[in-house]
């Protein structure tokens, strides 16, 4: 048995979350819900579950203009373009740093999950994060590829 290399994991997990978090934007944009109007919401027969007037900010932020949503979808690219990297990324410290993979994670589990369609991509988030932190704690770096520069991708 080999030993699971957990930044190779988190890079797979992150993957996924940020593409399921760029597709839960766009139906974000078309089906605009914010996910937590249950919290402090009115209940009426006719109209079901009014949300409270304390989260109007989010109802505009979220509802009316989908600043959230593109603000996910602009985050999980980013992701993408690291993870699987520009060129103008490819090799470089900003390209292998841990620590900025886990606090841009963190940083689209928190925007993401304000939105009903935002919530998987979150927990995908978060488990990638965890994976990363444990490659930091485990001491795993990325390293750098100086042998295969220049060779062209033939074995």
């Amino acid at each position: 048995m080999g030993n699971l290399i957990w930044h190779n994991w988190a890079r797979y997990v992150t993957v996924v979350a940020s593409l399921y978090a760029i597709w839960a934007g766009f139906w974000g944009i078309y089906f605009r819900k914010f996910f937590w109007d249950f919290i402090g919401g009115t209940l009426r027969d006719p109209g079901g579950l009014q949300p409270s007037p304390k989260v109007s900010f989010f109802i505009t932020i979220i509802v009316k203009f989908p600043i959230i949503q593109i603000s996910t979808i602009l985050s999980a690219m980013t992701l993408v373009a690291l993870e699987y990297p520009l060129p103008m990324f490819k090799g470089t410290a900003l390209h292998r740093s841990f620590i900025l993979r886990v606090v841009l994670l963190i940083l689209q589990a928190f925007i993401a999950v304000l939105f009903y369609q935002g919530t998987n991509a979150t927990l995908y988030s978060l488990i990638g994060a965890i994976g990363y932190t444990r490659a930091i704690v485990l001491g795993e770096t990325m390293e750098d590829a100086k042998n295969n520069r220049g060779k062209g991708g033939h074995a």
